[in-house]
């Protein structure tokens, strides 16, 4: 897969889903998944304050008549259930915090946890890069520790496989540098993560690091460093050291480098699918397709 629009492509292929939308009163959020009704990728169930919702799809001129609405005083737990139950596929938050959607999807009775950490995985699509990029996590894990970073390898590795259709991803453990600096805690974890890796502890990938940005993705950037690895000027995901190093990577890449990009939350039985107000609305799409072809 080269250009992000392949996923939709491959949605239309996979069987139309179901999302249930968590507090549906959101002009932006209605918009998105009416595009994606329109493609016919997805139906829809809406929960939250019909009165909200009615105006809220007046105000984007969205016909409630090809929806399922759903009047609810707690529609994060709702959508959450309708998963649980069969009745959606997955979830998509709304005019909702996404922490507390987050807690309706991890709460024990739902039985949807996994046992890995939940991640943002975010697929861009850039004129300066030679295939799709997946990078992990500009949304969701602060800091990760050294375990957190094992999941949220194998969120990215499940999204390279399962939608991009990527069988064994390069993973490129990004820091400030390409060497080992006890007083950096990133390049120590590209380290071991690379080692675990090695012995069979990280599976289905080729993990190394730890890489300076530019030896992540050019090999003649890497050459020039005299670095040798099959994942050099060639990765297939880029694993962030912090959020604020994944989140400022995400806003230049869109703002500043001309890229598109899809994101969806990984790690629980369910993935999650979430829009901004500042997303255009071709990645909104883009974001839903790719939230489809997670569907376990």
């Amino acid at each position: 897969m080269r250009k992000l629009v392949e996923l939709l492509d491959k949605a239309k292929t996979t069987g139309k889903k179901t999302v249930a939308v968590a507090a549906a009163d959101d002009d932006v959020v209605l918009n998105a998944v009416e595009m994606a009704r329109k493609e016919g990728i997805i139906d829809a169930i809406l929960f939250g304050n019909i009165e909200k919702i009615s105006k809220a799809a007046r105000d984007v001129n969205i016909d409630l008549s090809y929806y399922q609405v759903v009047d609810s005083q707690s529609p994060a737990d709702d959508a959450v259930k309708a998963v649980v139950t069969g009745r959606a596929n997955f979830v998509m938050k709304g005019n909702i915090q996404t922490g507390n959607l987050m807690k309706a999807v991890l709460k024990d009775e739902y039985n949807l946890k996994t046992g890995r950490t939940m991640s943002l995985v975010s697929v861009f699509e850039t004129p300066l890069y030679h295939k799709l990029l997946v990078v992990t996590d500009a949304g969701m894990t602060i800091a990760p520790d050294l375990d957190q970073k094992v999941h949220l390898i194998e969120n990215a590795v499940l999204v390279c496989k399962k939608a991009i259709g990527t069988e064994k991803p390069k993973v490129a453990v990004v820091g400030a540098i390409e060497v080992v600096n006890p007083k950096m805690e990133a390049t120590i974890h590209a380290s071991i993560l690379s080692k675990m890796n090695e012995r069979g502890q990280i599976k289905g990938c080729i993990v190394d690091g730890p890489f300076a940005l530019d030896n992540a993705v050019s090999k003649e950037a890497a050459e020039h460093k005299g670095i040798v690895s099959p994942v050099a000027g060639d990765a297939d995901i880029l694993l962030m050291p912090d959020i604020e190093a994944g989140n400022i990577f995400y806003k230049s890449m869109i703002f500043l480098a001309g890229g598109k990009v899809a994101s969806c939350i990984i790690g629980a039985k369910c993935p999650v699918a979430l829009t901004s107000r500042a997303d255009s609305d071709e990645t909104k799409l883009l974001s839903l397709a790719l939230t489809c072809l997670m569907v376990e």
